[in-house]
């Protein structure tokens, strides 16, 4: 059985790990190899990412690779580059679906095109479709999903939060939809990774931890507005942001404003960031919306203690009402605040059983748990 993932991106977000985690997680189970996935690049984007798809198979689209030359950065870059991926693969990714005929196409990304080949083509493949992160459902995204929705076999949903909100938008019959959890965690991955050396400046518990790109999503400007209240308090301790992104230069503006270039450190996208999640002494996600929030999940696997954004997506799912970590409100750094100086106060015996709880609830997000899961949808 054939399984191809169609997922082109333009910077590096977490589905990219999640497709190659899905793939692995076959190899790894699929004792009688019955299954033979591949990725398709698009645009080179795959052939850039090397490192992470070695010993997997790619399939190239196009011999000319242009991902370096697409625009990016913001909004406005980031649609066009879209609209130029789905323009020259349109007719390419319809000729490989008919000359290869997998048993299915798994599209993760810019699924607006696999919408649209097959409903003017009649191809043997099955369509899934894969919801990879919070969709902002406008009226013109609602409109196309609905209408193209016939073809669709499955649409798999990251989050039991992103389930009942397409349910309740009724845009895919429900029994399309089905709950699967993003292959995060390989606990073999982890333990070799997580003791790896980072800075000296940074000894373990001596500082605050948050991941991902430095965009307006992520609200990174919330973060460190939460770190120049509570420096004042616990000034031996200090923030650690890993990512890179379009903000930066508007956070280290921040960052100077309050004087605090000693204390907060971008320090730039890093391939391992569990060396990272080991020695923190807390992780915090600040992100306006999140479904899961693989950063959550790998923290809490290393048993750290969570801070998320009550952002009704992802972490808030996972964190259960404060009783996997702590919840504060959507956007308010004093309601962070708040809660770090709870944690702070709080017994060792509460700390303790939140970072079990998260820990228990991770497990949903492994390799094997992805896994089974994935084979009775395709079953």
């Amino acid at each position: 059985m054939k399984i191809f993932y169609w997922s082109p991106f333009l910077s590096n977000i977490a589905t990219i790990d999640a497709v190659v985690n899905s793939i692995k997680s076959i190899k790894k189970f699929d004792k009688k190899k019955k299954i033979q996935p591949y990725i398709i690049d698009a645009t080179g984007e795959w052939i850039e990412k090397s490192d992470k798809t070695k010993n997997l198979n790619v399939i190239s689209l196009d011999k000319k690779k242009y991902y370096n030359s697409l625009p990016k950065g913001g909004y406005v870059k980031s649609r066009l580059s879209q609209i130029l991926i789905f323009l020259l693969s349109f007719n390419k990714l319809r000729k490989l679906l008919k000359h290869e005929k997998p048993e299915y196409l798994i599209a993760h990304l810019i699924i607006s095109l696999p919408l649209l080949l097959f409903n003017i083509f009649d191809f043997k493949t099955k369509l899934i479709i894969r919801i990879s992160g919070t969709p902002k459902m406008n009226f013109l995204r609602k409109f196309f999903w609905s209408k193209f929705s016939k073809k669709v076999k499955i649409v798999t949903c990251p989050t039991k939060t992103t389930y009942d909100n397409l349910k309740r938008l009724k845009i895919f019959p429900e029994e399309k939809l089905k709950i699967l959890y993003d292959p995060v965690i390989s606990i073999k991955h982890i333990l070799i990774n997580k003791n790896e050396t980072i800075e000296k400046s940074l000894s373990k518990d001596t500082y605050i931890l948050s991941i991902g790109r430095l965009t307006r999503q992520k609200n990174f400007s919330l973060l460190i507005k939460f770190y120049n209240e509570i420096n004042k308090k616990y000034p031996d301790i200090k923030l650690v942001i890993l990512g890179e992104g379009e903000e930066r230069t508007n956070l280290e503006a921040q960052i100077k404003k309050y004087q605090l270039e000693e204390k907060i450190f971008l320090l730039g996208f890093k391939k391992n960031v569990f060396s990272y999640i080991n020695q923190c002494q807390c992780f915090v996600s600040s992100s306006l919306y999140e479904d899961p929030g693989f950063a959550i999940v790998e923290a809490g696997c290393l048993n750290k203690i969570i801070f998320a954004a009550d952002s009704k997506t992802g972490p808030s799912e996972i964190l259960n009402e404060s009783k996997r970590g702590y919840l504060f409100e959507n956007d308010n750094y004093k309601s962070l605040v708040n809660n770090f100086y709870d944690y702070k106060n709080s017994s060792k015996e509460i700390v303790y059983k939140k970072k079990i709880e998260i820990k228990k609830y991770c497990k949903n997000f492994t390799f094997f748990s992805h896994y089974t899961k994935l084979i009775k949808i395709i079953s």
